[in-house]
């Protein structure tokens, strides 16, 4: 049975985004990506598989070499889903910043009348 993987996986792990961020600057051939860990190069070829799997890395033969390159579009699934929670508290935040603004109206309107 196939796994199949999705982006919020691939970005949940923080060796994954460590990886993520190398091969964003520029494409890397797999050993470049393993010397950068404290881990083994099996370690590291199963992250970039998972990554591969998400669609967030292209992993290319060029002769001997395994050549990782980022694919980062997928990216954006991620940021809808966490635009619509942005949305969601900038409203609480909006909702909460009126009514404490109404408060305080009201607290320095019964001061005003107790003053004169």
């Amino acid at each position: 049975m196939e796994t199949r993987r999705d982006v919020f996986q691939a970005i949940a792990d923080p060796t994954r985004r460590q990886i993520i961020g190398m091969v964003a600057a520029k494409p890397l051939n797999l050993n470049a990506i393993a010397e950068q860990f404290d881990m083994t190069r099996q370690a590291v070829s199963l992250h970039v598989k998972i990554l591969e799997e998400c669609g967030l890395l292209m992993v290319m033969q060029q002769g001997r070499e395994r050549l990782c390159e980022a694919k980062l579009d997928k990216l954006q699934e991620v940021q809808s889903w966490v635009d619509q929670y942005r949305q969601f508290w900038e409203q609480q935040f909006d909702s909460l910043d009126k009514y404490l603004q109404k408060t305080q109206k009201k607290k320095a309107d019964v001061n005003s009348k107790r003053n004169k």
